[in-house]
């Protein structure tokens, strides 16, 4: 008798730089983009622990580097 497979799973970003994952069997959602990292659920999410550091959106982030400078000049 022959083990399941475990699923494979695809890290991918989305447009405000969102980290998540997707079956590496589907295709991926509008408003997202494949990552270059492919596997098991637990692989993908370590990946996304190690490389996710500011949980902000892309588009905070921007505002507030903007409103950074603005106060500095």
């Amino acid at each position: 008798m022959t083990q399941p497979t475990e699923p494979i799973y695809r890290v991918v970003i989305s447009d405000e730089e969102r980290y998540s994952i997707w079956p590496e069997h589907k295709e991926i959602p509008w408003g997202w983009r494949a990552d270059q990292t492919v596997g098991t659920k637990q692989e993908c999410l370590d990946y996304i622990k190690s490389v996710w550091t500011d949980m902000r959106p892309l588009s905070l982030r921007q505002k507030m580097a903007a409103a950074a400078s603005e106060s500095s000049a």
